[in-house]
């Protein structure tokens, strides 16, 4: 009897043993992808964040700033990131004492490339650069020397060469404008290449030239472009950023009050047709000198995204590596006017014109 109740012990245990052997060899097989517990979250590629400091026009200067602003953000759109920390975003500065906070608030928040917009941000740019090595920067308009910051320049004057062309072409007074913003080296490539433009058509055309100093000064702005259309002048081409949204302002006005006054508006950086619509039917923008800062934001954020952050070196866009070009005018330039803008272009290209950096005294 004893050795019976031994026996069936025995073999509860020998069974209990093989159930225990089957589950341990069941929990060391390899995991299955689709036997892992869900946690709720999706794989998804790592993103590579970029943001952007706006020098004083503002992200919505209707140019320069915008149209980087328009970069980042299809940068955003095409790689699914979201507006804010791990995605994209921007600060606006002021005041050019807003450059340095903002610039170190965008580093704090570990975004990992960070755009200094403008000519003026170069110093704030180079000197925390320089403090944060192992941080990517970009800067447009200016040159930094230093091994974590792209440049990022453009042949503003071939692009003005041919607003040049377009507004003596199209001048009914033999009197043309350029109102410009600070005087600093980029400014005066577009005034240089609106100057050799002009007078590569007519020799003679006037040419009134005034620096406002300021690219945030709507009013001043206004006020210059009052002066000047009042002397006779019939197309003025700013590149003053928020400080040109006066020029569109008064020649609007005027043509408001005299449909049939000869008043145009070369606009700058962006498309600014928007800017000079008067009406459903009347428009004072006569073309645009776009600058692909939008696409030239696209490209340095792909290529940093990459692992191919070009740093310490500058980048340069211009009619050749379609940079700069003359907007679409809208039928507001004729075919014979077109054509000669498209002849210059060619010659630009070709290299059998170089189009000046400073004007010519």
């Amino acid at each position: 009897m004893k050795k019976r109740k031994f026996g069936l012990v025995l073999s509860s245990v020998l069974a209990a043993g093989a159930i225990l052997g089957a589950c341990g060899a069941k929990d060391e097989e390899p995991e299955k992808e689709n036997d892992k517990p869900s946690t709720g979250e999706t794989t998804k590629e790592e993103s590579f964040s970029i943001a952007m400091v706006t020098d004083v026009g503002g992200v919505d200067d209707k140019s320069f700033n915008q149209s980087a602003w328009e970069g980042v953000q299809a940068y955003g759109k095409e790689h699914g990131l979201s507006k804010g920390d791990g995605g994209f975003d921007y600060l606006q500065s002021s005041d050019h004492s807003d450059y340095d906070p903002n610039l170190n608030a965008l580093l704090r928040r570990d975004f990992n490339l960070i755009y200094g917009v403008g000519f003026m941000m170069a110093d704030a740019i180079e000197a925390i650069a320089l403090d944060n090595p192992d941080a990517q920067f970009a800067l447009i308009d200016a040159e930094a020397k230093v091994d974590n910051v792209v440049s990022i320049l453009f042949k503003e004057q071939e692009g003005a060469f041919l607003a040049g062309v377009a507004a003596a072409k199209m001048s009914q007074s033999g009197k043309i404008g350029f109102v410009g913003g600070v005087d600093i080296p980029v400014i005066n490539r577009f005034h240089a290449g609106f100057v050799a433009g002009a007078k590569a058509v007519n020799p003679d055309i006037e040419i009134q030239e005034k620096y406002t100093g300021f690219f945030d000064k709507a009013d001043i702005g206004k006020i210059t472009a009052n002066s000047m259309y009042s002397s006779g002048v019939d197309v003025i081409f700013h590149a003053a950023g928020a400080t040109g949204n006066g020029v569109f302002s008064e020649a609007k006005e005027r043509k408001k009050k005299d449909p049939n006054a000869n008043v145009w508006v070369i606009g700058v950086d962006a498309d600014q047709y928007e800017e000079g619509k008067v009406n459903d039917t009347t428009n004072v923008t006569l073309t645009s000198m776009l600058k692909g800062v939008n696409t030239a934001v696209v490209d340095i954020s792909n290529k940093a995204k990459n692992g191919e952050f070009p740093g310490g070196e500058t980048l340069t866009y211009g009619l050749a590596e379609d940079g700069v070009k003359l907007a679409d005018s809208r039928g507001a330039i004729p075919e014979d006017v077109q054509a000669v803008i498209d002849e210059y272009k060619e010659k630009i290209v070709s290299g059998e014109i170089v189009v000046p950096e400073k004007v010519e005294k």
